[in-house]
């Protein structure tokens, strides 16, 4: 029987919250990042893995429009990316990158609230939805026991978070994190990957994250996007890409894949 005209809107797919149409992007003549076409859809976590230099930061560098695409386009919420003003991008989209400024001499609750800063601007008033959005962050955060305290007498992990909270203050639809678990010993990288999962499965945020690690990428993600030598190789669920094939195309090592006793979950251990 043919779908009435309801029944086809509600089976049309969403649009994609990214598009990227034919992205590339070379600096002095080398090419970090060949033509590279992709949807990426709201609500998802999404993980970019590959080897050092394999181009994921410098593609989420494009998305959080850091750098310029040397060729191709982005698309945000259906826009052109060059389309949006900094404040109107600043509000729907947030970029952490690798390694965080210092923050001498701020208490963790100031930082915070820098979050807020797209939404009232250099001169205007900290109003009570702004404040209202500083106290969700850090409570979704969980860093209410250190608010008080100066960033920098914070341990590694505990900072991050802070950071998280920030951006989680800004209210923005999606975040994008470079390698936020890199310099973080095992319990801090658990701990700052289960607060990024349950952000996106309770507040609907989507979260695009690099990761060294194909484990970690699998356990909290929900999509994987691969690059190799700066082409996109791969992108599929934790369950397509975590094959041996497919590691061994993404990271030039051959790896066993096992599913845990414990959790049923997939995991990779080079042979």
């Amino acid at each position: 029987m043919p779908l009435n005209a309801n029944e086809r809107e509600i089976a049309k797919p969403s649009p994609p919250l990214l598009s990227l149409k034919e992205v590339s992007f070379a600096i002095e003549g080398r090419v970090l990042l060949h033509p590279l076409t992709v949807d990426l859809r709201a609500g998802r976590s999404i993980a970019l893995i590959g080897h050092n230099g394999s181009g994921k930061s410098t593609m989420l560098k494009l998305i959080g429009r850091q750098q310029a695409a040397s060729a191709g386009t982005i698309q945000f919420e259906g826009k052109p990316l060059e389309g949006w003003g900094t404040r109107e991008l600043a509000r729907r989209l947030a970029y952490l990158p690798q390694r965080t400024p210092a923050a001498p001499g701020m208490l963790v609750k100031e930082l915070v609230a820098l979050g807020r800063y797209p939404w009232h601007g250099a001169l205007g008033r900290f109003r009570a939805i702004d404040r209202q959005k500083v106290e969700e962050a850090i409570e979704l955060t969980g860093i209410g026991p250190f608010a008080e305290r100066m960033v920098d007498s914070l341990s590694g992990g505990e900072r991050q978070r802070v950071w998280l909270a920030m951006l989680v203050a800004q209210d923005a639809a999606c975040l994008l994190l470079d390698e936020p678990i890199s310099a973080l010993d095992i319990g801090h990288q658990l701990d700052v990957l289960s607060l990024t999962h349950d952000l996106c499965r309770d507040k609907g945020i989507t979260i695009i994250t690099v990761l060294h690690d194909i484990n970690m990428a699998a356990r909290f993600c929900d999509e994987i996007v691969a690059l190799h030598s700066g082409r996109l190789i791969a992108h599929g669920t934790p369950g397509e890409v975590m094959t041996t094939e497919e590691l061994v195309r993404i990271y030039d090592v051959r790896m066993d894949i096992m599913r845990q006793p414990s959790s049923g979950r997939l995991a990779a251990l080079a042979q």
